[in-house]
Formats: C-alpha cells, sequence, structure tokens
C-alpha cells in the first residue's frame, strides 16, 4: 500500500494514538515503515540524523498489517514546523526510507489558494464567473489608483515618523573615553554595539539618531563628536560612531584581528558554549574591521572552534561536527545544539555521582563493620590473656625441682604473649583506639620468673611470626620496609599470633 504524507487515515491515527498516551500532537510525529527487527536504540539514531524537531524519544510501536511494518510513535522536543519536516527519512543501513506523518501537514501550495477561493465564493453565494465582471484591465485603473496610492503612502510615511520621533525610546549608557572606566560608566565595545544597533534598527530620522549619541556622550569622546560635525555639520550618525571607534577603539588591523581570533582556545573548566560566545565576540570585529568576509563567517567559527576545543572533543564528535564542515550551522543554531548537549551530559553526570555516592557508603559501611570485628576479638584475647596471667602468678616458685626446666616453656610464651599483646596496643593507640596497658603486677611476675628458672632453651621461629609491622608480609621487619602500610593486615596477623600461642601453652597441673 502506498503512503503518502497528507494521507487522513495516519493523520487520524497518529491524533488518536497522542490522546490515548497524553501527548501535545504539536511535538509528536508518526514513523510508517519502520522494520520490525530494528530495536529503539537504532530507530532514536536514524530520526537523530534530523535536528529541526530536536531530541526525540519513542513512545511506542505497532505493527499495522496494511503495510507489513511497524508504525511508531515518536514524541519531540521542540515543536513541530511543517516547513522544515521532511517527508522522509533515510535509514542507516540504506534500506527503504521510512514516511513522517504529522498531525497538521500542509496541503500542496498549488491547491491551497483555489480552494479558500472557492469556499470563500460559496460563503458569500458567488460564482468563478461572477470574478469577470469586477475585474477590469490595469490600463484603466492606473489613471485613477496610482495618485491615490501615493498620497496614502506619503500620509503613511509622514505619520509614522511623527510617532517615532515622538515615542519614548531606552536611552544609551554614558560613555566619556576615559580610562580606566569610571563608575556608572559603559566601556567602548558594549556601547558601540548598543549605539550601531540602534542607528540601524531605528527608523526615527537621522537627526534624532544624531541627538541621541550626543546626549550620551560626554569628557573626550563628545569632544571628538563635536570636532566632527565642525568639519561637516550634516555628517551621518555611522560618522559619529565611526570617529568614537577610531578615536578610543583597537587599533589593530582586521588581518591582525583574525591571527589573533586563530589563536584563541578553550581555557581549562570553561563551557563549550561559554567558548563559541567568546569566539563570536572576537569574529564580529574581524568582520568589522574587513579582515574576513561575512560569508565564510559560519565556516571560520566551526573552524576555530573545533581546533580550540581541547577540552570538549567527546562533545564535538557527539555533535558531529566535523562532518557538517562543508555545510556548517549558523551561530544560533551552533549555541543552541551545544546548550542541549551540555544538559543532557549534566543531567548524567548528577545520576553517575549519586550512584558513586552510595556504593562509597556502602563501603565505609563495611570497613567499620571490619574495624569493630577486630575490636571484639581483641577484648576477648585481652580477657583470656589476664586469666593466663592469674593461673600463673598462682603456681608457687621452686628452686630445685626437675619439673621446673620441663616447664620453662610456659613463662616464656606468657611474656612473648605480653610482648604481642603491647605491640598491638600500641597499634590500636596509633588508630585513635585506647587500650589498658597490662597490669604491673603481671610484668614484675613474668620478670621475677624468668630470672628463677634461668636461661631458656632456644625456640624454633615460625615464618608467619616473623613478620613486617609496616605492611604486614613475611621476610623482613618494619625499618627496612619500602611498601606502603597496611594496618589491617598487620593487625590480623597479630590476631592469628596471639591465637597460636594460646594454643601452644600448657594447662597448670
Amino acid at each position: 500500500m502506498a503512503v503518502t504524507m497528507v494521507d487522513s487515515q495516519f493523520q487520524d491515527i497518529l491524533r488518536n494514538w497522542c490522546r490515548g498516551e497524553d501527548l501535545k500532537v504539536q511535538h509528536a510525529i508518526l514513523l510508517i515503515g519502520v522494520p520490525e527487527d530494528l530495536a529503539v536504540e537504532q530507530i532514536e539514531e536514524v530520526v537523530h540524523t534530523v535536528r529541526c524537531w530536536g531530541r526525540v524519544r519513542i513512545r511506542g510501536r505497532s505493527f499495522n498489517s496494511e503495510t507489513q511494518s511497524l508504525l511508531v510513535l515518536c514524541e519531540c522536543r521542540e515543536k513541530i514546523d511543517p516547513e522544515r519536516v521532511p517527508p522522509k527519512l533515510m535509514p542507516i543501513d540504506g534500506s527503504e526510507p521510512w514516511t513522517v506523518v504529522i498531525a497538521n501537514q500542509m496541503a500542496p501550495a498549488s491547491d491551497d489558494f483555489e480552494h479558500k477561493l472557492k469556499k470563500w465564493l460559496q460563503a458569500e453565494g458567488k460564482t468563478m464567473d461572477d470574478l469577470h465582471c469586477y475585474y477590469t484591465p490595469a490600463s484603466a485603473q492606473q489613471s485613477t489608483d496610482e495618485p491615490l496610492l501615493r498620497t496614502m503612502s506619503q500620509l503613511m510615511n509622514q505619520t509614522r515618523g511623527v510617532q517615532i520621533e515622538g515615542h519614548s525610546y531606552r536611552r544609551l549608557r554614558t560613555f566619556s573615553g576615559v580610562v580606566p572606566t569610571p563608575m556608572g560608566e559603559e566601556m567602548l565595545d558594549p556601547w558601540l554595539e548598543q549605539a550601531y544597533m540602534m542607528v540601524d534598527e531605528s527608523e526615527c530620522s537621522d537627526r534624532e539618531k544624531r541627538r541621541r549619541i550626543v546626549e550620551s556622550l560626554k569628557g573626550p569622546a563628545l569632544e571628538i563628536v563635536k570636532a566632527v560635525k565642525y568639519t561637516d555639520s550634516d555628517a551621518s550618525p555611522e560618522a559619529y560612531l565611526n570617529a568614537i571607534n577610531s578615536a578610543f577603539g583597537t587599533v589593530e588591523s582586521g588581518e591582525d584581528l583574525y591571527f589573533a581570533f586563530r589563536l584563541l582556545h578553550q581555557s581549562p573548566g570553561e563551557k563549550l558554549s561559554d567558548f563559541l560566545r567568546r569566539l563570536e565576540q572576537a569574529l564580529a570585529k574581524v568582520v568589522q574591521k574587513g579582515g574576513l568576509s561575512d560569508t565564510d563567517r559560519d565556516r571560520v567559527r566551526i573552524e576555530q572552534l573545533l581546533r580550540g576545543a581541547v577540552a570538549s572533543d567527546l562533545m564535538l564528535v557527539q555533535l558531529r561536527l566535523r562532518e557538517r564542515k562543508s555545510d556548517p550551522p549558523s551561530f544560533l543554531d551552533l549555541l543552541s545544539e551545544i546548550r542541549m548537549e551540555e544538559e543532557y551530559q549534566a543531567s548524567r553526570q548528577k545520576v553517575t555521582a549519586t550512584v558513586h555516592q552510595v556504593q562509597a557508603a556502602g563501603k565505609m559501611e563495611t570497613k567499620d563493620t571490619e574495624v569493630q570485628s577486630l575490636r571484639t576479638e581483641l577484648k576477648e584475647l585481652k580477657y583470656k590473656f589476664a586469666e593466663m596471667a592469674r593461673k600463673s602468678t598462682s603456681c608457687p616458685p621452686t628452686d630445685t625441682q626437675p619439673s621446673q626446666v620441663t616447664d620453662n616453656n610456659a613463662p616464656s610464651d606468657v611474656t612473648a604473649l605480653k610482648k604481642q599483646v603491647k605491640r598491638l596496643q600500641n597499634k590500636m593507640e596509633g588508630m585513635g583506639t585506647k587500650l589498658t596497658e597490662p597490669s604491673a603486677s603481671s610484668l614484675k611476675f613474668a620478670t621475677s620468673e624468668s630470672v628463677t628458672l634461668g636461661p631458656r632453651s632456644p625456640a624454633v621461629k615460625d615464618t608467619d611470626d616473623y613478620f613486617c609491622y609496616r605492611c604486614g608480609e613475611n621476610g623482613h621487619i618494619a625499618t627496612k620496609c619500602h611498601a606502603p602500610e597496611n594496618t589491617q593486615k598487620e593487625i590480623q596477623k597479630l590476631i592469628r599470633s596471639l591465637r597460636k600461642a594460646q594454643g601452644s601453652t600448657p594447662k597448670n597441673q
């Protein structure tokens, strides 16, 4: 079935679909002929190749038996302009084009006037034949209508001029040309832009324009205008502004300004839209000084934007500006596209930052739980150590029994355990956890026992007990360690050594 843009059937489908989706028909388009195997992302990629409707989002898909394809409802961010909407969309893979249907499509221009004329004649009860009696040759009307029209035109121009000259207007801000610019006065560039705009857009007489310029000047700037007026009493308002620009503006030529424009680059932290506006200000001065023709303005702007935007390469790729150098957009269109892309990226960064904050909070909770568990284990070991110290003090020391030699390992293990607890306490104090010191009586008992029992038999060192108190790795000590500090691993090894020492200590008989 052949589908045309003005097919009322699909326009009715579009209106009814928009009504069901609570969508404005001025922001909706209907695509006909979309293959069934295409994903939503692929359809949006094809639709985004057209910039006239802005960012587009797929709202629904439906299979049509007549066309044997999908009908796709799209929501557009911009209001649909019937004059700018293309009749077809060409897919990226080069397959059959898709037909675009909108609700308020325009009828062909050839039939529009005739249809309106017939409708108006029918409402007035007339026919096309009745128009001939009202038609007279142009030569017969020229002698009577032309003087009247000329008189009315002159009268309207005079009346319009009087209304404009007497109408209130916004006065130009004061400019004196003094450097630095005094408070309450305007700088040269903004003042000239506003003055040139007033001269170009205002429809009042040249005398009124000169008066507006003169009343906004004082000091050295007013002296320059007086000199121009004494030289030529009928000088134009543009001559006044050009004289002020020559006296107080830059003395660089158009070529110098063009070279300076080519050296502009994006500053760190500067948005791409702000950099584009800065380029436009410099480019306007180049064109004004004659360093560049106005026809090359769009081309040079996009070339310098691609060259100087060193911090926005990804955005330039997404906007496909390199592919559009042959047909560059205007300044306003380019600024609108960049601002839309910046807003889209800013919204994505907000979502990403929220996700990162949630993940960081989860990691902090996990770390706090591990530290709390280590503190609990340390308290339990301290309690067991106190029990072992009390049992050791309850045993009476003797001098000459052979069993003292066999029990020599018990006090040595207790002393080693005390040293390890002491080291663990020092490390925990460094982490902000205050632990209690071993009691003085237990230390005194350990010293007396070690002296009474005599020299200890050499014990075999375990590789797990010989580790670094800085990084927690085996084979070296803290004074010769060059690795980063790992407090959590060190605490785990200390706890493992304490448990091993507890398991190897024999019970008192």
